[in-house]
């Protein structure tokens, strides 16, 4: 199954694709949110669909909303590909390095991106996004942390690298944390329909083809991130955790920033793709 959500801004319903056609699954559940994800509401929609007690949906010509919504936390993982970490100038990391992004960062996959004020070092990058199913503390095996997956999507998951980086103390939060600048979707896949190892995933700006990789060749596995993380803190159901980035930023001195007017495109295989126009802050 694919979930997805759609409607203007702050009314969004919830949609599920389901063998190649879309349903309103408003019907079953109230929202793709953490209290959906905690009871089980995965399996409760695929009942319902196999029951055939949804109706069918139109959504040509909607604005499609990130995929799920209120997650407790998003956990972003830093530097998660070699090639990646060599390009911001660091060796690779032996344990995963994490940071947080607000959860008032997650728009639309193709909604417009407003730049702060004065941002001369505004930066894409695709990642995979494992979303979290059940509550996950002090794991001891990934195949553990793999039943705690329930899907996957996809984000930009947009920098200011001046504020990251200049302005951090140390840290990189500053640079992360936006309005909007963590666009999710345009669905989630759920685990099950989903082999996370081996993707291509990529970007272009302006047509321009910017990152160009496989999640095969992440440092950490989406089932280690998991265990890693729940010996630091507990996971709940609904939070969302980005995996990484590959090389091809403009962090690496051979692209130039994003500035009023690009457009940023991301793609990950079997998930789906992102459009969005960076845009000047009204």
């Amino acid at each position: 199954m694919k979930l997805m959500r759609v409607g203007e801004k702050g009314q969004e319903i919830p949609v599920v694709e389901y063998q190649g056609a879309h349903y309103d699954a408003s019907a079953a559940v109230k929202d793709f949110d953490p209290e959906f994800f905690a009871t089980g509401g995965i399996e409760s929609l695929r009942a319902a669909l196999e029951r055939g007690e949804l109706s069918n949906a139109d959504i040509t010509g909607q604005r499609i909303g990130a995929p799920l919504t209120r997650p407790s936390a998003v956990i972003c993982i830093g530097q998660n590909y070699v090639e990646h970490a060599a390009e911001s100038g660091d060796a690779p990391p032996k344990l995963p390095i994490i940071f947080f992004k607000t959860p008032n960062t997650l728009t639309g996959p193709n909604d417009n991106i407003a730049l702060p004020p004065g941002s001369e070092k505004s930066d894409w990058e695709v990642e995979l996004v494992i979303v979290v199913g059940k509550q996950a503390a002090y794991l001891e095996t990934e195949a553990e942390a793999a039943e705690c997956i329930a899907g996957y999507t996809l984000a930009d998951d947009l920098s200011e690298r001046a504020y990251q980086i200049e302005d951090s103390g140390g840290q990189w939060s500053k640079g992360k944390c936006i309005k909007d600048y963590m666009p999710l979707g345009p669905v989630v896949v759920t685990a099950d329909e989903f082999d996370p190892h081996d993707v291509a995933l990529g970007s272009s700006v302006n047509g321009e083809p910017r990152q160009g990789s496989r999640t095969s060749d992440m440092i950490f596995s989406v089932e280690y991130i998991v265990k890693h993380l729940s010996h630091y803190m507990q996971l709940e159901p609904g939070d969302i955790i980005s995996t990484g980035t590959p090389k091809g930023v403009a962090l690496s001195g051979k692209f130039p920033y994003l500035k009023d007017g690009d457009v940023v495109e991301v793609e990950i295989e079997g998930i789906g793709q992102q459009r969005h126009r960076m845009v000047a802050r009204s």
